[in-house]
Formats: C-alpha cells, structure tokens, sequence
C-alpha cells in the first residue's frame, strides 16, 4: 500500500508502465472470475453463521445467578447506589446490576418486616395483628428504576438511529467504490482512495440485523469490481491475499481453541466476534479459500450445536421446575381451600405450608413466559390460607377465653385433690381430669404455660405423695410374694398326689390367697398365672372324679329302666339328643359372637369367659353322647373299686355335664 501511495507522484512513463502491467492481471482476473463469485457465497455463509443465537439466550442467562453482591447492603444504600449508577456509567452496561440491586433491596425490605415482626412479637405483640411501618425507599427506588428504563430506552432508539445512519453511510460508500471504476485519477490515487474507502466502511458501525447479508454482499461484488478494474499489482494482490490468509487461519485456530471453553455461552459470543473479524478481512487465494472457510465453518458449527444443547437442557430443566412448582401450587390451593376447625388442625396444615414455601425455594426458574405467573400463583394460594388462618383465630377469641375458664375450673379440682390419701380413686380422678385437659381447644399464649403449670403442679404433688407411700410398701409386698410362693408349692404337692382335693379345699386356698394381698408389680403376672395354672388343675381333677361318679350313678339307672321295657329308654335317648342339638345352638351363637368383639381392654376378658362357656357345653355334650352309649350298649354296673382314669379324657371326649356345685366353683376360679 506504501508503494501505491508513491506511484502518484512518479513520471507519466513509470505510470504508464503500471498500467500496462495491470492490463495484463486484467486477464488474469477475469479468469479468476468464477473464484469472485465464490467469494460472495463464503460472504453469504459467513453472516448466516454469526446470525445463529437463541432466541431465549437473555432469558437463559438470568436464570443461572451468581452470587449477589450488594445483598448487605440497606435500602438507603442501594438507592445512593443506584443514583450514583445513572449518572456515572453508561446505561447499557448497567442491566445486571441494576437487577442485583432491585433483588437486593425488596430481600431487604422483607428482612426489614421479619425483624419488625420478630420485635413486635417479643414484645408480646399478637403476631396476627403485625403491620409493618411505612417505608419512603419504595417510591424513592421507583422513581429511580423509572429513569433508568427511560435512559435504557433513549439508548436503545439512539442505537437503532445510529445503526440506520451507519446503513446509510455504507450505502453511500459502496456507491463511492461503485464511482472508482469510470475515475480518470493516477492508479496511486485510485488505490488510495480505495483504502480510505474500506477504513470509512469499517469505521461507520453497526448496520440493522437484517440488513447485513445484502450489503455485505454488495459490497464485495463492488470490490471484487474494483479489483478486476484497476488490475492491481499481481505481486501486491498476492501479498494482500497471504495476509488475508493468515489473518483467517488465525481466526479459524481461535474458534477450534473455543470449542475447549467451559462456557458455552461465552465461547458463543466470543465466536461472533470472530465472525465480524473474518468478514472484514479480505479474500484470499481461491486454492485456499473453501478449505479455510470449511474449517472455520466446521469450528462454528460445533460452537453453535453446544450452545443450542445447553440451552435446549436449560428449557427442559425450566419445563420440569414449571411442573414441579404448579404441583406445589396445586398443594397450597387444596389448603387453602380446606375447612380446618381447630386449632391443631391449623397447625399443622401450617406447618405443610411452611415446608411447601422451603421446597418451593430450592426450586430454579421456570420458563420466562411462566414465571411470574406461576409465582403470583403461589403467593395468591398461600395468601389465601394465611388469611383465612386469621379469620379463624379473630373468631376463637371468645372460645379461647372459654377454654381459659375451663382449665382454670380443672386446676381448682386439681389442687382440691393433691392431699388425698384415697390413692386409687384420686389417681383415677387426676387422669380423668388430665383426659379432659387434653380435649379442651387451645388458649392464649400469654396464659397458656401459667395455667398449665398450675395444674401440672397440682398433680405432680399428688403423684410424689403416692410414690412415696408405695414405696414403703415394698418390703410388705415382698413377704407377700413368699408366702404366695409358699402357698403354690403347697397346691403342686397336692394337685400331684391326687389327694384330698373337694370343693372346700379349692375354696379355701381361694380364700387364703385372697387374704395374703399384693405382691410386687413385676411379680404379679407371673405369679397369678401360677396361681390359675393350679387351681384349674384342681378343678380338672375334680370334674373328672364326679364324671365318673355320674356315668356310675347313670349306668344304675339305665340298669332300672330296662326293667320298665324299651319304651322309656327310647325317651331317655330323644331328650338327651334334643339337649344336645339345644347346647350345639348355643355354642354356635357363641363362636359367632366371639368374631364380633372389639379389640379393647375387655374384650380378652370377654372372650375367655365365652371359650369357657364353649369348653363346658363341649364336655356337656361328651357326657350326654357317653350316657346315649350306654343307653344303646347297656353294660353291668362296674365294681365300685373300678379306677376313674378309665374316663375318656378331656383332649379325645370333652367332660360331662357337671352338677351346680361344680358349676358354682369352676365360676369361682374364673372370677378369681
């Protein structure tokens, strides 16, 4: 270009001598043609690569904050903060901060309310009834995001008027380079011009989106007119198109380098600028030309498809948090709309609410279009529910001081009982009135630990008292327990020799036992079961001996019937096989009323007295069958030293039909 600017000023033979010279590339260029129009289409490639950029790509960025750095400032201070922005730094690179701050200072109003409230509430304060005061920075800090959008605004028009007047300007210069061609100036001056031509192209800024692509091309077809016009030094051509080419090699090596960044994002827009530089270098040898572009191209290409997937991933992530949210969404709304009436329904309905609001906290963006509304969403439903939880307590302040009564009213009867020394029937009112405690409703906080420790006073006196007394009682409890450990030692030697064993003995260990009285807590069950164990196997001998003694005394009697003929035998046995059908009626009722028991304290007790019933009809019934046996099988009377363990036993034939007096004291046993 140095060389150009000297041609001017040299003889007219030295002149005439270059444009002879240029003559002879004219030819050349116009074999070179085809590579001209070429370079149009890596023109037309090249602004559509650096056109590729997500429509949501502002959105997607905000929805990946960073750390907040004015989050500890006062709202005063980021309203200084903001003033002092506006008028110290251009308005278009304020965006991000400018949001910082708006985030920073409403968190901090809430802070501002939540400490309110917190001192409001310590100093005895109904947190239902908080209201929070007045605050001026909200309209001051409006005011000033109000000059801000108007200065953003002004700066956008101004931008959009400057990238029409720079389209303007290049129009006018591709009609100056459109001139060159019929100029009758030195070709020095020519080249010169040219230059300055390109400096002004490049200089006049950034021209509308959608205007590119016709212009650039344009444009080039105009140089490459000049080009072919002027017929420029073949060995100047050359070194301009290896300058171009190592220019673009360089370009098409920093866009491979991208591909290695972290961030997708920033490779992105760091590749665009990379294509503005390519298109303002010029073109290259035509040997060259596709390769370097196809690799350049081949280095966008894969720029581009990962910026695309991460903000693809990054919208379907926004679809997902959109779903997550309106479940939460759903979830406050069925609260809210949920007819609580009490107290500890309200809180915990509350306390779900509470821990929807932490959820709804660790969950990202939702799609830009959805986000505020799902957010007014949310806040609507828990507005709603936290409005209707204070209707609901402005209406139970009567109700509250009602139950304030009502526990008051159970703390007199309390303190009238923590003196007695009836230590069973006082326990039994205590945790009558604790029961009715539990199902007064709430009262108010101001009364609600007092009254509760006076009546917890009350009865955790009465309860030392009684601990006290019974843990006197110990050793008495303990020569209890060895004399009853005594007395079943006595009742296993007996029950074992077989001996001796009639009602009044059963009454009377009955009685003796009844008459020793308590033993240790710990102890009772076990020793009791021991107790029933025996006395029933007392009982079981007895029944057996007196089933023998029946059988004995009936078979005497079917032995005298058949004196009188078949006809009364025949009667004996229908009225025993009608009792039987009778007594199997009776134990089917009480199998099916066992299945309809509920599952309470007495029911255990219930339900072995009816097995009991069952176990007696059965040996009732074994009896009867025995007699029809006999009735049908008639056998001589048996010699009265015959033994009694003869009898069926109770597994393979229940026992007989049992007289009054067994019947007295089997109920005996069961009480017992």
């Amino acid at each position: 270009m140095e060389s150009q600017g000297l041609t001017s000023a040299q003889a007219p033979e030295t002149q005439q001598e270059q444009f002879e010279a240029a003559a002879v590339e004219q030819e050349e260029a116009t074999a070179a043609a085809p590579a001209t129009a070429n370079e149009a289409v890596e023109t037309t490639q090249e602004t559509t690569l650096s056109a590729e950029v997500p429509e949501n790509e502002a959105e997607t960025e905000s929805a990946a904050p960073a750390a907040n750095p004015y989050a500890d400032k006062t709202q005063p201070e980021l309203i200084d903060l903001l003033a002092k922005m506006l008028e110290e730094r251009p308005v278009q690179n304020l965006r991000g901060d400018v949001e910082a701050v708006k985030i920073a200072f409403y968190k901090a109003g809430r802070a501002e309310i939540e400490t309110q409230r917190a001192e409001f509430i310590a100093g005895g304060g109904d947190p239902e009834a908080f209201k929070p005061a007045e605050n001026d920075n909200e309209a001051r800090f409006k005011e000033l995001l109000v000059r801000y959008r108007e200065k953003r605004d002004a700066f956008t028009n101004h931008a959009e008027q400057e990238k029409e007047r720079a389209y303007a300007a290049k129009l006018r210069i591709i009609e100056e380079l459109k001139e060159l061609v019929n100029g009758n100036e030195t070709l020095g001056q020519t080249f010169n011009t040219f230059r300055e031509l390109q400096q002004r192209w490049k200089d006049a800024g950034i021209v509308p989106q959608d205007k590119i692509k016709d212009l650039w091309e344009t444009y080039h077809h105009h140089v490459e007119n000049f080009y072919n016009y002027i017929k420029i030094n073949k060995e100047l051509r050359d070194l301009d198109l290896r300058k171009n080419y190592e220019a673009k090699t360089a370009l098409a090596e920093e866009a491979e380098a991208l591909m290695l960044d972290p961030s997708a994002t920033d490779a992105f827009h760091k590749l665009q600028k990379l294509h503005e530089e390519w298109r303002e270098v010029g073109p290259v040898a035509p040997e060259f030309k596709d390769a370097l572009w196809e690799r350049f191209k081949a280095a966008s290409t894969q720029i581009n498809k990962r910026h695309q997937e991460y903000f693809e991933g990054i919208k379907a992530e926004q679809k997902q948090n959109l779903a997550l949210k309106t479940e939460l969404c759903e979830k406050v709304e069925e609260l809210a709309g949920s007819a609580f009436t009490s107290h500890k329904e309200w809180n915990a309905a509350s306390e779900q609410i509470i821990e929807i609001q932490k959820v709804w906290k660790t969950i990202g963006f939702a799609p830009k279009k959805d986000n505020t509304k799902i957010y007014e969403r949310f806040r609507t439903a828990c507005d709603k529910f936290f409005e209707a939880k204070r209707t609901f307590y402005q209406g139970m302040k009567a109700e509250i001081a009602d139950n304030l009564q009502a526990k008051l009213d159970l703390c007199v009867q309390a303190e009238a009982l923590q003196d007695s020394e009836d230590w069973k029937a006082t326990t039994d009112a205590l945790i009558a009135l604790q029961k009715k405690w539990k199902e007064i409703g709430a009262t108010s906080r101001k009364h609600s630990e007092q009254v509760w420790k006076r009546f917890r006073a009350a009865s955790d006196k009465f309860f030392a008292r009684k601990a006290e007394h019974f843990g006197n009682q110990d050793s008495q409890y303990a020569e209890n327990l060895a004399r009853k450990q005594e007395m079943l030692e006595e009742m296993r030697r007996r029950l074992h020799e077989k001996v001796d064993i009639t009602f009044d003995t059963i009454k009377d260990y009955q009685r003796r036992w009844a008459e020793i009285g308590f033993v240790p807590i710990r102890k009772k069950e076990a020793v009791q079961s021991e107790y029933r164990k025996i006395v029933d196997g007392l009982f079981e001998q007895l029944r057996g001996e007196e089933r023998e003694r029946h059988i004995r005394n009936f078979r005497d009697k079917v032995s005298k019937i058949q004196e009188s003929g078949s006809r009364r035998l025949n009667q004996e046995r229908d009225r025993l096989y009608n009792k039987i059908r009778q007594i199997e009626g009776d134990i089917q009722i009480w199998e099916n009323n066992i299945g309809f028991f509920a599952k309470s304290k007495n029911a255990e007790a219930l339900m072995r007295e009816v097995q009991n019933k069952i176990a007696r009809a059965k040996e009732q019934i074994a009896t009867m069958m025995e007699k029809i046996r006999l009735i049908d099988h008639p056998e001589p009377a048996p010699a009265p030293e015959t033994e009694a363990g003869t009898a069926p036993k109770a597994e393979s034939a229940p026992a007989t039909e049992v007289p009054d007096q067994e019947n007295a004291a089997t109920n005996t046993t069961e009480k017992e």
